[in-house]
């Protein structure tokens, strides 16, 4: 399983003096990159096929506080893939210094062509490195209508009402 190594800075913490919401965010983004990077999908391979990634959702559960002082780690696990690389989901755990798991995450996203804005397939090579990554026990062939699975759409509002 893919993992990164993270000391908790000063503006990591919240009001609360814990691990805040954003440093969550950053962290398994900085995960997920990291992994990207070592595994073909740096700058110019994405610059190349005109590429980038896109989060259609960050779901986080919380089990307990972390606060300063020791690292944490924070591991990458690929949950599902499309047939065509198009669609990807990872799974992210986080573990104290002890190796207590105090949060998780489920992450879906798609490639998206950097110049026609349009969601794209991954070139067979991509699609190989990005499919290497360890599987979660539950991992699956993801399908378009698992992007859809929590049926949530865009409710446009009249602007004399912002």
């Amino acid at each position: 399983m893919y993992t990164k190594e993270f000391e908790i800075r000063w503006s990591d913490i919240d009001a609360n003096r814990h691990l805040a919401n954003t440093a969550y965010v950053n962290f398994m983004s900085h995960t997920r990159m990291a992994f990207l990077m070592e595994n073909g999908f740096g700058q110019k391979e994405l610059a190349k096929h005109n590429l980038g990634p896109v989060v259609f959702y960050e779901h986080i559960y919380y089990y307990k506080e972390v606060f300063a002082g020791r690292p944490v780690k924070v591991t990458l696990q690929l949950k599902g893939l499309s047939e065509d690389g198009m669609y990807f989901e990872f799974v992210h755990d986080f573990y104290d210094h002890k190796g207590r798991n105090f949060a998780s995450c489920e992450m879906m996203g798609a490639w998206i062509d950097l110049k026609e804005r349009k969601l794209t397939t991954l070139p067979q090579e991509l699609f190989e490195n990005l499919n290497h990554l360890e599987h979660t026990q539950d991992f699956k062939v993801l399908t378009k209508e698992d992007t859809r699975k929590f049926g949530k759409k865009p409710k446009d509002i009249d602007p004399s009402k912002l």
